[in-house]
């Protein structure tokens, strides 16, 4: 069989706004990446809802960390998969998941591990069958006014979750590149997950432009929240937005 792929299919940086604008369901998303004049580190995470009690959260924000917290506690019904903390940091690592293994990254971390493999390793997907969620994480690597992050996507190996598949991706950061990670694939019953790498997206050097980018595109009945920060390089400085549809 003959190949016609093309350098430039195999490099592709894709808007994230066309990838995702006609999707009624693409679930959790982390981007991380590099804005285009190389001064910042990009990292996003949103939720996704289709059920009431996924659709009753908000994110929440405390000493620079990002949880989610039900809008109304009194319509809770199961709080085990949909609260947790989403964004944490670790001395020069920041770590961002869509589920408790943030926790679980966090603790290898302080223990000493200098990845997340080995602590993702204890880890698979979410236990709501038929769909077996899965986990994604992604973690940032600052180092001397630079970055590179990691990506992993932890899903079922079968129909019937018998045994967990796990991917890790490494990356140097790259000027106006990002990479998507998402949980599913689009809508379905049972909802198809995530294969591949992560995709290749577009930074932008403004973070209202990104975060509206986002924002609007997701789909207006089942987007719930979304969190994007930019960590400048040089001092630190952190600059942040949150969006919750639950005010």
């Amino acid at each position: 069989m003959q190949c016609h792929a093309t350098k430039m299919d195999i490099y592709k940086i894709n808007d994230i706004g066309e990838l995702i604008k006609d999707n009624s369901y693409v679930g959790r998303g982390i981007v991380i990446g590099k804005t285009p004049d190389s001064k910042k580190a990009v990292s996003a995470y949103f939720i996704m809802g289709r059920s009431e009690n996924s659709r009753n959260r908000i994110f929440t924000e405390k000493n620079g960390e990002i949880f989610t917290e039900p809008f109304d506690a009194s319509k809770v019904e199961d709080p085990s998969l949909i609260i947790y903390a989403a964004i944490r940091k670790a001395g020069n690592k920041l770590i961002v998941t869509n589920g408790d293994q943030t926790d679980t990254i966090y603790d290898g971390i302080k223990a000493g591990d200098d990845s997340m493999r080995a602590s993702l390793f204890k880890r698979e997907f979410e236990p709501d069958r038929p769909n077996f969620t899965p986990r994604i994480s992604g973690m940032i690597n600052f180092s001397e006014g630079d970055f590179d992050y990691e990506m992993s996507i932890l899903k079922a190996a079968d129909p019937e979750g018998t045994a967990c598949n796990r991917y890790f991706f490494s990356y140097p950061s790259l000027a106006g590149l990002g990479h998507f990670i998402h949980t599913y694939v689009c809508d379905g019953n049972p909802i198809p997950t995530f294969q591949g790498e992560p995709e290749r997206v577009a930074t932008e050097n403004d973070i209202d432009v990104f975060t509206t980018k986002l924002w609007e595109n997701l789909n207006e009945d089942n987007k719930i929240s979304l969190y994007v920060r930019y960590t400048d390089l040089a001092s630190g400085e952190i600059e942040s937005r949150m969006i919750n549809k639950n005010k």
